[in-house]
Parts: structure tokens; sequence; C-alpha cells
């Protein structure tokens, strides 16, 4: 039987049921095996699974924990399409992001859950139709982001990505936006007041 290994050892949520997903829509029977190194993975793997019908067995080994995931052949996953090929996925609501950590508490927690948030966002079966980044949030469009390959992919699927200009120039940022255009209270305002919902991390 065929068997796929996928090593997420290291790798922050949603990390390692994105890499999976991506691994089992690749395959056509056998089994695939991940190797985490946290209960929480583990746990997210079992939903991911469960969800698609899919049987799941964890287990402890010194190197961490390895997740057993059984592949029936009728229950392929689609192959993701490059961005360029993808039909519109943007749907009516806009992301507002206001600092470069989200959460309170540990600013270095904070900054890998703001990536792992914006990751997450541009996995979604329905991508935002805008993200604006103002205040804090301006530092994650320039240069030195550990987010701008999202935001870049994002971007290429037809996402706005729009900062605050005041900000940038407060943060002495302006000369190093690196994905997306400057823009101003009115149009952060006026996109909004337009959006569907706001969701704010």
């Amino acid at each position: 039987m065929d068997k796929t290994i996928v090593d997420a050892r290291g790798e922050q949520c949603p990390m390692p049921v994105v890499k999976a997903t991506k691994a089992l829509g690749a395959m056509n029977g056998g089994t695939l095996e991940v190797l985490v190194d946290n209960e929480i993975a583990v746990q997210n793997l079992d939903r991911m699974a469960a969800s698609r019908g899919l049987k799941a067995q964890s287990s402890s080994r010194e190197d961490g924990f390895h997740v057993v995931i059984e592949v029936t052949g009728g229950q392929k996953q689609p192959e993701q399409e490059a961005p360029a090929c993808r039909p519109d996925r943007r749907g009516s609501f806009v992301v507002a992001v206001d600092t470069a950590v989200m959460g309170r508490g540990s600013d270095e927690l904070g900054g890998v859950l703001m990536k792992g948030f914006l990751y997450a966002v541009s996995q979604l079966e329905t991508l935002p139709k805008a993200i604006l980044f103002y205040n804090g949030g301006a530092h994650l469009t320039t240069e030195g982001s550990a987010s701008l390959e999202d935001l870049r992919s994002m971007e290429a699927q037809g996402v706005e990505i729009m900062t605050c200009g005041t900000c940038l120039n407060f943060y002495g940022l302006t000369d190093k936006l690196a994905v997306g255009k400057v823009t101003n209270m009115y149009s952060i305002v006026e996109t909004l007041a337009g959006a569907e919902k706001v969701v704010k991390p």
C-alpha cells in the first residue's frame, strides 16, 4: 500500500492541516502519515480527517506524534489550480488589521499568531474583498514582513491590499511598502461601510 509522509514538526497552526490537506489532494488511496510535535496539531488533523469521512489514528513516539490517515480510492480531493487559473474567489467581507500581533500577552507569540491568521485567510475557499492595514498593522505590508508571500498571493487573486498612508508615514515606512497600495482614512471608512461583514483578528 502506498504511503505518503508529511513532516510538519515545528510548524504552527494551521500549517500541519494545510500540508496534510494538500497531500490528500494528490493521493488516490494508501495512507498519509503526518509527523507533528504537539497535541493541538493532532486534534486538528483528527477533525480534518473526520470532516472528509476518513479514519485517523495517532500515536506518540520519541520524535513527536504520528497521525496516520487511511485514504480510500473514491475520496481523492480535487487538486488546487494555480492562483491565476482560479475563478473569482472573493467574497463581500473585509479584513481589518490594526496591529502586527494577534491577541494580548506575548508579542512574540502574537506575531506567530498573526502570520498564521493571514496564511489561514489566504487558504479560505472564499477570499476577502479587501484587507485593510492601519496603525501597527502597516508593518505587515512592508519590507521584512513574514506575511508578504501570503499577501501577494491574495493580491494576485484580486484581493485589495490597502495600507494607511498616514500610518506608513508615522512609522517611517513610506518607502518600504512591499505589497498592495497606499490608502487614506476616507477610503478605509468607505470600504468598511460597504462591507457585508468585517473580520478583525
